[in-house]
């Protein structure tokens, strides 16, 4: 048996650059990856697509020039075996920098294969057995397959991303943030797009007003929903074509035809795959990995970072999870997962940034609120572009005056919610950014203008 220093499962967003720090400091390293260097956000999340994302808003914009006067002749299309291609080549690049780097770091023992425990603090992989003190896991979650779809040839948010041919009508089961974001980019590219979702609302973590107002423009650009569906499942029919079997509360039983069915209902995570049992490691109901505030298991030693913990589905929270590990250990600190306030983007066009809590969830809490609220239509810098849809809110502890949380659903929003954030995590009054002096013209601008008129909800 091997003996290592560390022993890092997984090399996503937690386990790479903590694999590089550990090796930095000399210590000896076993990295595992079963599949891609990068994990889940480099090879089949965030950046294929944000790259998609990218394209569909180039198609977006040849084909409404004329609202602003440029006039674009018809006919552009969307090239999906070119936008792939681009696709991969940027994926290729960033992966190919981490092999380099790996094969040059003398510290850093590669194993590409699946690991699995076979003792408590004991792995096997690829036939070969390796021990270490500590042990890091970051395995990462999968596509969560639901019953009733085993008869028909579904598409995950990694396969879709394989495809070279715009499907002519693609089912998207699941209305939050993957399949949103899928639903739209393939409308732009041409894809006749049905919606299904379960809930009353899409995205129903948000605020009322935030999924209306997504669905609103997104049914504008051609999306169609089916809300409130349940008994879903999936068959083919006689021609090849996907059938997919719903009960709405508006429209009875009824049946949708598609050629392509994309399943984005949740995910799970991979520990399943780990046989924790054997290491002593506890999970939760839901298979996710049970870590104290310093990411530490039930196991001194062993560590569990990124989805496979359940405290973030993101990439800057995977990320973070790293700093904690890393500044904990040799920076002297002590960093905690308590210490983050939430936040995230959706990528629809315009996008939405959230940080904190949302004005629903802070109202169940019991705080006493303000609210502040604007219009996109409202905003100088909005019209100028010609780009109104969605608002700004925000949500203040009247008695502390401190920021619950924020919504920018809106051009620009997804990087402007970081300002919101900056005050919140230096602990501000609102009256701080009310009082503030912002560049004009931008969407930014309006943000302390939004705080001037703070009302009850």
């Amino acid at each position: 048996m091997k003996t290592f220093d560390a022993i890092i499962i997984g090399s996503g967003q937690a386990g790479t650059p903590l694999a590089f720090k550990l090796a930095s400091e000399k210590k000896k390293v076993a990295f595992i990856e079963k599949k891609h260097l990068g994990g889940t956000c480099l090879n089949v999340g965030c950046t294929p697509t944000k790259t998609y994302v990218a394209s569909a808003r180039r198609m977006w914009e040849a084909q409404n020039g004329d609202a602003l006067g440029i006039e674009i002749p018809p006919g552009a299309k969307a090239n999906l075996k070119k936008i792939k291609a681009r696709k991969d080549a940027l994926i290729e690049g960033s992966v190919k920098g981490i092999a380099e780097g790996i094969e040059e770091n003398e510290f850093i023992t590669y194993f590409k294969g699946e690991g699995r425990f076979i003792g408590r603090k004991e792995l096997e992989v690829n036939g070969e057995q390796i021990t270490a003190d500590l042990i890091y896991v970051n395995v990462g979650s999968r596509p969560f397959i639901p019953e009733g779809y085993e008869d028909v040839s579904y598409l995950t948010n990694s396969s879709i991303l394989e495809l070279e041919e715009i499907p002519e009508h693609l089912i998207i089961v699941g209305g939050s943030y993957i399949g949103l974001e899928f639903g739209q980019m393939f409308r732009r590219f041409g894809a006749r797009v049905t919606v299904i979702e379960q809930g009353e609302t899409i995205i129903g973590r948000e605020d009322e007003e935030t999924s209306k107002t997504v669905q609103k423009f997104m049914e504008d650009e051609g999306v169609e929903f089916r809300l409130s569906a349940k008994c879903i499942s999936a068959t083919s029919d006689a021609d090849g074509k996907i059938v997919a079997k719903i009960d709405c509360e508006k429209d009875g039983h009824i049946e949708i035809r598609g050629t392509h069915i994309l399943l984005a209902v949740g995910r799970k995570p991979n520990t399943d795959r780990l046989e924790l049992e054997k290491s002593g490691v506890l999970t939760d109901s839901r298979g996710f990995i049970e870590v104290d505030e310093h990411l530490e298991t039930n196991v001194t030693g062993i560590y569990a970072l990124g989805d496979c913990n359940g405290k973030g589905a993101f990439t800057h929270t995977a990320y973070n999870d790293y700093e904690i590990i890393a500044e904990n250990k040799f920076g002297g600190k002590t960093r905690k997962v308590s210490d983050r306030i939430l936040t995230y983007g959706l990528f629809v066009d315009p996008p939405l940034g959230r940080v904190g809590i949302t004005r629903k969830e802070a109202l169940s809490k019991g705080y006493d609120v303000l609210v502040g609220h604007r219009e996109m239509s409202r905003i100088a810098r909005a019209k100028e572009k010609g780009e109104t849809n969605g608002f700004m809110q925000v949500v203040v502890d009247a008695q502390t005056k401190k920021i619950l949380g924020a919504t920018v659903l809106g051009t620009g929003g997804d990087e402007i919610i970081s300002s919101l954030a900056n005050a919140m995590y230096g602990d501000l009054s609102y009256e701080v950014i009310r009082d503030s002096v912002h560049p004009h013209p931008t969407v930014s601008e309006l943000i302390p203008t939004m705080m001037e008129s703070l009302r009850k909800p």
